[in-house]
């Protein structure tokens, strides 16, 4: 049987996992984006259920000065004696830090920080008791891989960090994982920086603290100058199976076009790994990954459907929906009007690095539509609600109701770094509208319709690429949201959104 890559879509990049028994977690990083961290769960490596996120309370994620692509950096999770440990790093606030759990599908412990420098903190349990804090950072030797010893009960330095790599002369020697795997200690990291030149490597020694010794097929994974569907390979964790199969998951990103652009992000990829006749590991197919590959003597299990509708009738919100840099109880509500999710708008707006009224979630296909039943009846010029198509605060495409000189209108508006502009507007009476997002690889369409219009009228169209990571920068991909804004000022007017729907057209 075969398995389709990406096996997490979209905007989940820096993957890793662990084995609990047939249970296996992944983490991913989250950015400006609050709750923290993303956590899944699956029984096949294949097929992944979203539990929530680790980081879920402000005393574990401040990301209050988070600039876009700021806030949480490439986390590991690892577990050890049924304790599972999420380490990360925020590089807005307090740098590496730790957090635990007896269940990880309940809530993780307060941080613990850690006094390590550097950013993509690895945790390694050597068998006699000692863990090694591993990070990427620029030491008394440059820019590669350092390691020291901790206290895994209050996150105390118990050695200097020590230089034990620097890869093999790619730029950004980092993401590094140490595993203990027969009587070798293999040092796995990436190299080449998180673009098309990106891949694995790894180093293997008899000691956790080195000195390693390269792999001399290196590197173990890599895209660089292939004409490929996928590339970016790298950023890779290694599991090994109950039956004792080693599979990686890795980031990579699916370009299109001429020049090639990415907008849907850094996502999760999976591949079986292979071992020389001298122990060294190889991932994929002598280092290349194909989007269908086969799945071996994995126990692929039916995939979990997610619903196209949310209607927004619990108490809580799904897992997939994603707040910018905090959870403002002020600013968003699911009791205030049963059966709707209620947004107040701030003074904030989607143009500036703050925490706007926005819950979005990832755009996950290239072919999508996403639609929402708004109903906003603005009583002051300014107050605005609606839905985004939003890389980061320089770079969205907007269709909303509005208030301008006393009149209520729809607008379709465009931010493209230093260029804005409303491209289209009309009145609009009713107090109620569905916006609609339809979308393909190289072409957003906006659409209105209501009761009365039940197919679309197309108000707007934007590129795709002028989203993508090439033309906007960063580290994240397009989230799809609803927002309310003031313009400025407290929005007086609630906006309710009765129901969201997401659809994938592949």
């Amino acid at each position: 049987m075969n398995y389709r890559n990406p096996v997490i879509s979209g905007f989940h990049p820096d993957p890793s996992v662990c084995r609990y028994g047939e249970d296996y977690y992944l983490v991913t990083s989250s950015f400006e984006y609050y709750p923290g961290v993303p956590l899944f769960h699956s029984k096949d490596l294949v097929n992944w259920t979203q539990l929530g996120h680790v980081l879920t309370r402000p005393e574990q994620l401040d990301l209050s000065r988070a600039p876009s692509s700021g806030g949480i950096f490439a986390p590991t999770i690892r577990e050890r004696n049924g304790t599972f440990y999420m380490v990360t790093t925020n590089i807005s606030a307090g740098g590496n830090f730790f957090v635990h759990t007896d269940d990880p599908r309940g809530s993780w412990s307060d941080p613990i920080f850690v006094d390590h420098p550097g950013i993509d903190p690895d945790l390694f349990f050597d068998e006699d008791g000692t863990v090694y804090f591993t990070s990427s950072a620029h030491g008394d030797q440059g820019q590669g891989i350092y390691q020291s010893r901790i206290d895994i009960n209050t996150g105390k330095r118990l050695s200097e960090p020590a230089f034990l790599w620097t890869g093999t002369g790619g730029q950004y020697p980092e993401a590094p994982h140490i595993y203990r795997i027969g009587s070798w200690y293999y040092l796995m990291i990436a190299e080449g920086g998180t673009e098309y030149g990106h891949m694995e490597t790894i180093a293997r020694s008899e000691r956790p603290e080195g000195p390693f010794e390269p792999c001399p097929l290196n590197p173990i994974l890599t895209h660089r100058s292939l004409l490929k569907e996928i590339h970016a390979t790298g950023h890779a964790d290694l599991v090994q199976t109950p039956d004792g199969d080693w599979w990686a998951v890795f980031l990579a990103i699916r370009p299109h076009g001429y020049p090639k652009r990415h907008h849907l992000g850094r996502e999760t990829f999976l591949a079986p790994v292979t071992w020389t006749e001298d122990g060294w590991p190889i991932i994929g197919d002598n280092g290349t990954v194909s989007e269908t590959m086969s799945a071996g003597k994995l126990p692929l299990q039916e995939g979990g459907v997610i619903p196209v509708r949310d209607d927004f009738d619990g108490s809580t919100l799904a897992p997939c929906w994603s707040f910018m840099r905090s959870s403002d109880a002020e600013k968003w509500s699911l009791s205030e009007r049963a059966g709707s999710l209620t947004l107040r708008g701030s003074a904030g707006t989607l143009n500036e690095v703050g925490a706007p009224a926005f819950v979005g979630r990832r755009q996950q296909h290239f072919d999508c539509s996403a639609s929402a039943h708004l109903t906003f009846a603005p009583q002051r010029d300014g107050e605005e609600a609606g839905l985004t198509v939003y890389m980061n605060e320089r770079f969205h495409y907007d269709i909303a109701v509005t208030r301008i000189a006393g009149e209520r209108k729809i607008i379709f508006r465009r931010r493209i770094g230093s260029l804005w502009k409303v491209e289209n507007e009309a009145p609009w009476s009713g107090d109620s509208v569905i916006l609609t997002v339809l979308a393909d690889k190289g072409r957003y369409a906006f659409g209105i319709s209501s009761a009365a219009l039940e197919v679309p009228f197309w108000f707007g169209y934007g590129e795709t690429s002028l989203l993508s990571t090439e033309v906007a920068g960063g580290f994240t991909g397009v989230m799809i949201a609803m927002y309310a804004t003031g313009n400025g000022s407290r929005s007086e007017t609630p906006a309710h959104f009765d129901w969201f729907d997401y659809e994938a057209a592949e």
